[in-house]
């Protein structure tokens, strides 16, 4: 059995081990092929039975052209990378690993939030520079800095993940509201327009869909509370980035804390790079060691499912 691990880097580094996966066959790993469409993904593949990938395209043409595949196993959550539809009609199952980051991207989007509220990374950077030290008074802060107790945070997708972050939320003091096209009894579950009219804070945890794609756009932002703060560490593509940038600079929004870009790397000239109040990271909620661990060892129970006549967390 052949296994080809197309874009290894960002899950390992060089701090976990292959060690898993290579006990399931003669494993190739490759830290970067392409993030874009490209004859080299076809080329790497080859004759491999098991493809492995996170952000490398695996389209139409790429399973046309590479006949021995039997099964792909994509090392995140989200799978919109992959034509899986097509995948499917080839019979060739796709899986995911759908519940390895709750605990690290609530706390990461938690975290935003934080910053948002005391820019602490600001204030150290201030001190080290001196400007305490010469300071007339005792103290001093450069942003105004705000206590979220008794305040509403709106969670959009009020899966798992979105669930965990109430819960860190309410242990501060804050009123949970979620919108979720699936509610259950987790949450005090109210419609999308009262949930922006109402919440201090709005914060993304949806899956990318068609029918939410741009979801955070100056219609809805309209509807919003003036100073609200807005958080995405789900997918980029759920706000238009210049109606967030426009109501960034007039105010309307207080500020934005976002993990995710519509184009990742982010483009030089993504309007949120110049917007006023908004903190951006990399795309980083998900890469704990320990949530990498996770993936590691969730793709290759995925692999041996597969091979047992199993197969799990299908897509």
């Amino acid at each position: 059995m052949k296994l080809v691990v197309l874009d290894g880097y960002t899950e390992n580094p060089g701090d976990l081990s292959w060690k898993g996966l290579e006990a399931l066959g003669e494993l190739t790993v490759y830290d970067r092929t392409s993030y874009t469409e490209s004859p080299l993904i076809a080329q790497r593949i080859g004759d491999a039975e098991i493809v492995i990938m996170n952000k490398t395209p695996i389209s139409r043409a790429t399973i046309d052209a590479c006949p021995n595949i039997r099964l792909i196993a994509v090392l995140a959550t989200g799978y919109n990378v992959v034509d899986y539809q097509h995948a499917r009609e080839k019979g060739i199952p796709v899986v995911n690993v759908p519940t390895y980051g709750t605990a690290s991207v609530s706390q990461f989007s938690i975290a935003l939030l934080l910053e948002i509220c005391h820019h602490i990374g600001h204030h150290s950077a201030s001190v080290h520079n001196g400007d305490w030290a010469a300071n007339p008074d005792w103290c001093y802060w450069d942003y105004p800095l705000i206590e979220l107790a008794g305040k509403t945070i709106g969670i959009i997708g009020f899966g798992r993940i979105g669930q965990a972050e109430g819960r860190i939320a309410k242990a501060m003091g804050m009123r949970v509201l979620a919108y979720d096209i699936y509610p259950n009894d987790s949450g005090e579950y109210v419609d999308l327009d009262t949930l922006l009219a109402q919440s201090d804070v709005v914060s993304l945890h949806c899956n990318l869909t068609p029918e939410n794609t741009g979801l955070i756009n100056k219609e809805t932002i309209a509807k919003m509370k003036g100073g609200a703060i807005l958080l995405n560490n789900a997918r980029g593509q759920l706000i238009v980035e210049q109606d967030v940038a426009d109501a960034l600079n007039s105010g309307k929004l207080a500020a934005a804390g976002l993990d995710v870009v519509y184009t990742e790397p982010i483009r030089p000239d993504n309007p949120l790079l110049t917007a006023k109040n908004c903190i951006l990271t990399p795309h980083i909620s998900w890469a704990p060691k320990e949530s990498r661990q996770r993936i590691m060892e969730i793709t290759a129970e995925n692999i041996r499912a597969f091979l047992n006549g199993t197969p799990q967390n299908v897509v």
